[in-house]
């Protein structure tokens, strides 16, 4: 019988670890939690749930922790989670029949159905939004990058059907905070493989992930929230190249 582990990585995730792991009861025969100096109940409610719980002294990257985590994953199969996100039992169903039913596919896709706000958005390029999670271990790495990570699978990538429930951001406060510290992270990362800016690229960029994400991804059949979704979006891709030119210009002053 193939065991599936699941991996997450978290840091003051106690407002959303609960409903996670409770999500993933009768699925998973091994539950991995690599923690970065978690000051709330993070720990003690990934122990509670029977989690193997690691806490680094560092924070090499969102990518790296990843692996860090799946280094100490022993399932012959492994779920990539993280704590805002929730299986539903449609969705753990169809995990079951793939690890038992899949000898020729490495890896599966799992659709993310994302909340911003008060409501699922099923536009503006949120949607249908597949990403790579389920995996046999050993057959796959993640990427090292500090943010944006991704999973680099060997071999075929078949999809399932059943979408992930994705509670991305709650409130504007999320919002906002999310904005910040990704910009930032994503500038850095940026600047580090060579890319330069100037206020004027921030602001083409900026417009432009307005347009594309109301107009050309269809924001606008999302509602207020879509508004809303498409501005936050000019918001950080505008942050984010100011940031890179602010790290140019403290740099190579």
């Amino acid at each position: 019988m193939p065991t599936l582990s699941v991996i997450l990585i978290t840091r003051n995730e106690e407002a959303n670890l609960a409903d996670c792991l409770a999500s993933l009861e009768g699925i998973a025969q091994q539950i991995v939690v690599v923690d970065t100096n978690s000051t709330d109940r993070t720990l003690e409610i990934a122990k509670m749930h029977g989690a193997l719980v690691s806490q680094p002294a560092d924070w090499p990257g969102f990518g790296p922790q990843k692996n860090r985590a799946l280094d100490l994953a022993t399932g012959d199969w492994v779920l990539s989670l993280d704590a805002d996100e929730r299986l539903t039992p449609a969705l753990k169903s169809e995990i079951l029949t793939a690890i038992h039913h899949s000898a020729h596919v490495n890896c599966f896709a799992i659709p993310r159905l994302s909340w911003y706000c008060g409501r699922f958005i099923r536009h503006s390029g949120w949607s249908p939004d597949y990403v790579d999670r389920l995996f046999k271990r050993g057959t796959a790495r993640f990427s090292d990058d500090l943010v944006h990570e991704r999973l680099l699978p060997d071999g075929q990538v078949a999809k399932l059907e059943n979408p992930m429930l994705h509670y991305s951001f709650m409130d504007f406060s999320q919002v906002l905070q999310k904005i910040d510290r990704y910009s930032t992270a994503s500038a850095e990362q940026a600047y580090a493989k060579g890319k330069r800016s100037s206020p004027l690229k921030a602001i083409l960029h900026g417009a432009w992930a307005f347009i594309r994400t109301y107009f050309i991804r269809a924001g606008f059949l999302d509602g207020q929230q879509g508004l809303a979704l498409a501005i936050s979006n000019a918001e950080g891709s505008y942050y984010r190249y100011m940031k890179i030119w602010l790290i140019q210009n403290q740099v190579e002053k």
